[in-house]
């Protein structure tokens, strides 16, 4: 249960970074084949295509999510060990994140061109080849869901963990590309905040590192069913 919201905001810290946030505009205008300043003039906006793009991204998200439990039950019978080794990439991320240490090799971002105006299946396509090119940068925290996931005992599991995911980065984004106008000025105001976004993100990341290694997360995660009934409902 914890993981599932720890994998939400990390959904929504992703949203936030640089290699997303600022560059919202362009990815909305990309999609729908419109220039920036036809979105802004425009009184509705056909969100389709930007959620079908999201649809894109998310399947390659989950497909991670999957492959990193599989290998993950592969060498479930060093589980402890397991544990140790995806609580201490946490750790390490987070640190990354908050700027403690510097990991040149997550800060880039790997650009995929593909041609616009492919249909609004195409979208799809288009949201599988942006999830791909976004992995570098955004690495230190899909990184840590991940090794999350890979500590799932099933397969299911880690396929909601990426699914919450996911869920975090798409949503808003969705938001965003349906109030464009208000979205410009949100995140003008917002760059200034970076900095603070990134000490909390990996903050969170970071205290789930070390309630991993210490065996405490699901401790956590039956804290909160016991107080809060109706999130038995959830995952």
């Amino acid at each position: 249960m914890t993981e599932l919201f720890v994998a939400v905001g990390a959904g929504l810290i992703s949203f936030l970074s640089p290699c997303v946030l600022p560059l919202i505009p362009g990815y909305i205008s990309y999609i729908s084949g419109s220039t920036l300043n036809e979105l802004l003039d425009k009184k509705r906006i056909d969100i389709f295509p930007i959620i079908l793009f999201t649809v894109g991204f998310s399947i390659v998200f989950i497909a991670f999510g999957a492959t990193a439990t599989f290998i993950g039950s592969l060498i479930l019978d060093n589980s402890y060990e397991l544990r140790i080794v995806a609580g201490s990439i946490i750790i390490i991320f987070s640190l990354h994140i908050m700027g403690v240490i510097n990991l040149k090799f997550l800060n880039y971002e790997k650009r995929i061109n593909t041609e616009r105006n492919s249909g609004k299946f195409g979208s799809i396509l288009i949201g599988m080849a942006f999830g791909f090119g976004w992995t570098p940068c955004i690495g230190p925290i899909l990184g840590s869901i991940l090794a999350l996931a890979s500590t799932e005992q099933s397969l299911n599991r880690g396929i909601l963990l990426l699914f919450f995911y996911s869920l975090g980065l798409a949503i808003p984004f969705i938001i965003s590309g349906y109030l464009i106008q208000k979205f410009m000025v949100f995140s003008k105001n917002l760059k200034s905040k970076m900095n603070i976004i990134s000490k909390v993100g990996g903050s969170l990341l970071l205290a789930t590192g070390l309630l991993m290694i210490s065996n405490q997360l699901q401790v956590l995660g039956f804290y909160l069913l016991q107080h809060i009934p109706i999130l038995q409902s959830i995952g």
